[in-house]
């Protein structure tokens, strides 16, 4: 393969950091790119970018459609077909690909590392067994490098992958993976933001505004669950740029808006929940000093994360899925948080105030993408093409910081040694960004 030149980089790139990282010596000539979890605007500008890079360079690119759900039943299913399973990229395949919605290769949430949640699990045949099939699939397409797109849950299957494959024998075909971080919850350690994020910010935002508008026109208010399942990001850029009255998260869930519940009466273990009536008095409180002001109506958002601090009655018989989260569609928190505010104001005032909850996000991580994802996520898709083949890494997730700078996170950074698990980054209590909001939403006095 003809490798660009190294000089192509950046001069701000940190190359000095790059032999600490793990290396390989293969020659890249069959190169996989999958992508995994819930879509976000610009994936195709990551994936068909990826792909031109390699395709310039003569390389043959193999799209794996629909996550790992196939690769995952390998054995059993048969040999992989073309068309069904994969995909052959050529430049006709990538043309205006680039701004165009969707995910190009779909996408699924099969989780083959389910099972693995400490490396002592990787040396069991029957808890890896998922994983070995994925490796066999992606194998018997004799690949040279993985490069796969999604979020924590995806990464954490990545780094698992990567894992497997070192306690290969020595003998054994190997192949790097390298992660792009994808998510519009933008919750990522080791980048500032990720593709899509911006965009579902705009989409969600312009909702807000709308309703906005029906608030003030029937003197009402509407409750917003925005997606967010472990950090409030997508509630705080949505709430911010559409003018929202007030937005809470799961980082808000601290001092007096948060309790202590006992979950086991022997240990007398304990978790962190919601004070559920504190938290509705506070947006009450909000509504009531908007009235004071002739403002009788607006809008509220709440990420929907923050269902898991939910006191455990409103979680009696909610399923999980096989990353451990709980369904939150099942729970409807919107729902359940705007009737408690209705019923919690008319106790307080002996008033009625219509509350509408509704729940927002869907409709955004399909939306066409804004200019700043689509330089973003074609960055990350060349960024992917750089790592392997210009610096050999493995076991990286490609970042981006400054003038889109492209930097490279060793997995080790971002997931927790001993359980496998990924580093959530949260809204800092008190920065800036965290600041602007409260500077920004009706005040409340405390």
């Amino acid at each position: 393969m003809r490798h660009r030149s190294p000089q192509s980089f950046s001069p701000n790139h940190k190359r000095d950091a790059v032999p600490e990282l793990a290396h390989h010596n293969l020659d890249i000539k069959r190169v996989a790119i999958l992508f995994a979890g819930g879509p976000a605007p610009a994936a195709n500008a990551v994936i068909s970018t990826a792909a031109f890079s390699f395709l310039e360079e003569g390389a043959q690119v193999f799209g794996i459609k629909h996550g790992y759900s196939r690769l995952a039943e390998y054995t059993a299913a048969g040999p992989l077909c073309e068309g069904e399973d994969y995909i052959r990229f050529s430049h006709d395949t990538l043309i205006n690909a680039r701004s165009s919605r969707g995910i190009m290769i779909g996408t699924a949430r099969t989780n083959p590392g389910k099972h693995v949640s400490s490396p002592e699990h990787l040396k069991d045949p029957e808890l890896v067994a998922p994983l070995r099939r994925v490796y066999e699939g992606l194998c018997s397409l004799e690949i040279d490098a993985l490069i796969s797109i999604g979020g924590d849950d995806t990464l954490k299957t990545a780094n698992k992958l990567k894992m497997f494959q070192d306690n290969l024998p020595g003998d054994a075909r190997r192949f790097p993976v390298v992660h792009l971080p994808k998510t519009i919850d933008n919750d990522y350690s080791g980048i500032d933001f990720t593709f899509g994020f911006f965009t579902a910010v705009e989409t969600l935002a312009e909702e807000i505004r709308n309703l906005n508008f029906d608030a003030a026109a029937g003197r009402a208010y509407f409750l917003c669950e925005a997606m967010g399942r472990s950090a409030g990001w997508l509630a705080y850029g949505a709430a911010i740029a559409g003018e929202a009255s007030m937005v809470l998260s799961v980082e808000d869930i601290t001092g007096a808006l948060a309790d202590e519940e006992v979950v086991n009466a022997e240990t007398g273990a304990t978790r962190k929940v919601m004070a559920l009536e504190r938290v509705i008095d506070r947006m009450v409180d909000m509504m009531l000093a908007r009235e004071r002001d002739g403002r009788p109506y607006g809008t509220i958002v709440i990420a929907e994360g923050m269902a898991e601090f939910l006191p455990a009655k409103y979680l009696e018989g909610v399923s999980r899925d096989d990353h451990g989260h709980i369904n939150i569609s099942s729970i409807n928190l919107s729902a359940l948080i705007s009737r408690l505010i209705g019923e919690r104001y008319t106790e307080r005032t002996g008033k009625y105030r219509k509350v509408n909850g509704l729940q927002m996000g869907y409709e955004a991580r399909c939306a066409p993408p804004q200019a700043y994802d689509v330089l973003l996520g074609s960055q990350l898709g060349v960024g992917a093409y750089r790592a392997l083949v210009e610096e050999k890494l493995n076991g990286v997730m490609v970042s981006v910081a400054g003038q889109f700078d492209l930097h490279f996170v060793p997995f080790d950074d971002l997931v927790d040694p001993q359980t496998l698990v990924t580093k959530v980054r949260f809204i800092e209590q008190n920065s800036d960004f965290h600041r602007l909001a409260r500077f920004l939403e009706t005040c409340v006095d405390n």
